[in-house]
């Protein structure tokens, strides 16, 4: 007597497959989507974190913090660090005559900081690069010009002259001897010098990791640590770079840009970061919004403003 087998006919197994890898199909957007709104809220806190810093040091000093001091000598990460529980960093670190690249202040600056890095961007591609100093994901407003703070740059929605309006953290881009003349400083900025209100004006935003030898986001450098509202966010337009070695437009994930020119000296970084749509940016007042990059240019670059005095409206 022969007993009847039940099972699987090949064609009914390649059914059942084909389904399965429809399903994962379906839910693997899903899955992506559901891991990059955990890693914008991540670096939405860690944006939160950064405010409260700058407060906290506003407090503590009364005046906000110096964006950077020259090209190598800090930049507001090292001014931070007490403020974000790193007060052991801070303690270490040797502002002047050191650099970021000094024996002191390696063990510093080759040190991945979580609260100034986005999960959703990737620092791997850059652990070789420039003796193991790290890139990070935030940048300071340096206004709505050039980081120079040129008094024009462009024009807006009604032909007008883009003017600067000032900006909450300001740069110390001036030669060595800056610590003897004192008048070559420009003034930190305080809370009550932003005029435009604290809920209208831009304080961080988020920048991306440049990768093979692009230097965006190498905040602990004094070119690498702010951005300016002059671009809007993610533009399709280049970021104006120190020089062309800086920039490598054509590396996979870095955004576009160029170097200085003869008659372009100039340097405008936009705001850049990894979420689709959009950055992450926090406002003077502490709080942190999503700014689609679609938002109005003339919006976009009152919000870089502290003293423009323009009426905002919704954004």
């Amino acid at each position: 007597m022969f007993r009847n087998r039940h099972g699987f006919t090949l064609v009914e197994l390649l059914v059942v497959i084909a389904i399965i890898g429809i399903l994962i199909a379906l839910l693997l957007p899903a899955v992506q989507a559901a891991r990059e709104a955990a890693r914008r809220s991540q670096c939405t806190n860690n944006l939160k974190q950064i405010a409260l810093a700058v407060h906290n040091y506003h407090d503590t000093h009364k005046v906000f913090p110096i964006g950077n001091w020259t090209a190598s000598y800090g930049t507001w990460l090292v001014g931070l660090l007490p403020f974000i529980e790193q007060q052991a960093m801070a303690d270490r670190y040797q502002v002047y005559p050191a650099g970021y690249t000094s024996t002191a202040n390696m063990p510093i600056t080759t040190a991945q900081i979580a609260t100034y890095t986005c999960p959703s961007d990737s620092n791997t591609a850059n652990a070789s690069l420039y003796s193991g100093v790290t890139f990070h994901n935030y940048v300071a407003n340096y206004g709505n010009t050039t980081s120079s703070r040129a008094a024009t740059l462009g024009t807006d929605s009604a032909g007008n002259p883009n003017r600067f309006g000032g900006a909450p953290i300001v740069g110390m881009v001036v030669s060595v001897t800056l610590y003897n003349d004192k008048a070559s400083v420009p003034a930190a900025v305080k809370m009550a010098d932003i005029w435009d209100g604290t809920s209208n004006t831009l304080l961080f935003s988020e920048t991306v990791q440049g990768r093979g030898g692009d230097l965006r986001g190498f905040a602990w450098w004094g070119y690498g640590c702010h951005f300016e509202t002059y671009l809007p966010p993610n533009s399709a337009e280049p970021d104006r770079v120190q020089f062309d070695t800086y920039c490598k437009p054509n590396e996979p994930g870095n955004p576009p840009c160029v170097g200085a020119t003869p008659s372009w000296t100039e340097q405008t970084i936009a705001a850049r970061g990894r979420h689709p749509g959009g950055v992450n940016a926090a406002l003077c007042d502490g709080s942190v919004r999503f700014i689609a990059n679609t938002i109005r240019l003339d919006t976009w670059r009152w919000l870089g403003t502290i003293r423009g005095k323009e009426v905002l409206g919704e954004f």
